[in-house]
């Protein structure tokens, strides 16, 4: 066989494996999956939490599976939902987000906004994404109806945690939040939420939509039993066998996405539910809400 023929053969082969991957790609972005995951954090004695974490739901009118999926949450029947942000990807997509909700808006909840809630998605080279971080972001496109979507949540009776702390009681427990703006585009003020965790709080909870460590840290510092962000895709694109080879942020990707300590504390990392419309791709990485069971430390 002439080289010629060899070569034109290995470029067939090279572009069937690359459809056959792209494909497979396609398909995983759509598996939805519900993760459980039990955390040892209540006082002792404490009755059991069920806290539903959504994230990175990057929704458009279309996306009819992922609304139907998000939907059906509500059967689980949480005591919480905590939501951590990039609920957008498309102008019309606010009255869409909130009837995927559906009874999930009746259950107490938190809520901090991403990038995406902010900024219309646009074209990117996702390899870009393998790059350091150049400090760039794209805040010089057209905006989100973010305030129509904050509006709507509070006025469920949602708790918006952009800079700023609160307080509920579930199931008997007193709960305290502290929440920051989007730290990917430097809107987190963690001097307005700085400062020692309530210490009469049965739980205290930290929200980010982005995990970067100085949000992290701060956090730690002040005493929040656990953290839950957001924001990574648990790397959308990971490698069988290896994980994450990227967080677009400061975290490690070991801890792309998944349940993990970060010095006193707890740390939960959700991949989310969705992609940029320009990108609906997941390699080894399906996207996901988490239902986390908290339990007392004795258990």
């Amino acid at each position: 066989m002439n080289p010629l023929s060899i070569l034109r053969r290995l470029t067939l082969a090279g572009a069937l494996a690359g459809a056959g991957v792209t494909a497979y790609a396609m398909t995983e972005a759509r598996a939805y999956t519900l993760r459980r995951v039990t955390v040892p954090v209540l006082p002792p004695g404490s009755p059991a939490l069920r806290v539903l974490h959504l994230s990175d739901v990057h929704m458009t009118p279309g996306q009819t599976r992922k609304q139907a999926w998000l939907r059906d949450l509500a059967a689980l029947e949480p005591d919480l939902v905590v939501d951590t942000g990039d609920n957008l990807a498309h102008r019309d997509a606010v009255p869409v987000v909130l009837d995927s909700l559906g009874a999930l808006l009746d259950v107490p909840g938190v809520f901090v906004l991403g990038s995406n809630d902010y900024f219309e998605p646009t074209l990117r080279n996702p390899f870009k994404y393998l790059l350091p971080d150049d400090g760039k972001r794209h805040t010089d496109v057209p905006e989100l109806p973010w305030r129509e979507l904050r509006d709507a949540l509070t006025g469920a009776g949602w708790a918006d945690l952009t800079n700023a702390k609160a307080e509920l009681a579930v199931r008997g427990l007193r709960l305290a939040f502290a929440g920051v703006d989007d730290p990917h585009l430097g809107y987190d003020r963690l001097d307005e939420v700085a400062g020692p965790a309530d210490p009469g709080a049965d739980l205290r909870l930290g929200v980010a939509h982005a995990p970067y460590l100085r949000v992290l840290d701060r956090f730690a510092a002040d005493g929040y039993d656990a953290i839950l962000a957001g924001h990574t895709h648990g790397g959308q694109v990971c490698v069988p066998g290896f994980g994450a080879l990227t967080t677009n942020c400061d975290l490690e990707p070991e801890r792309a996405k998944g349940l993990h300590r970060h010095q006193s504390s707890w740390l939960h990392v959700s991949a989310g539910l969705g992609t940029s419309p320009y990108a609906r791709i997941r390699v080894a990485c399906r996207p996901e809400a988490t239902l986390l069971t908290l339990v007392g430390t004795e258990t």
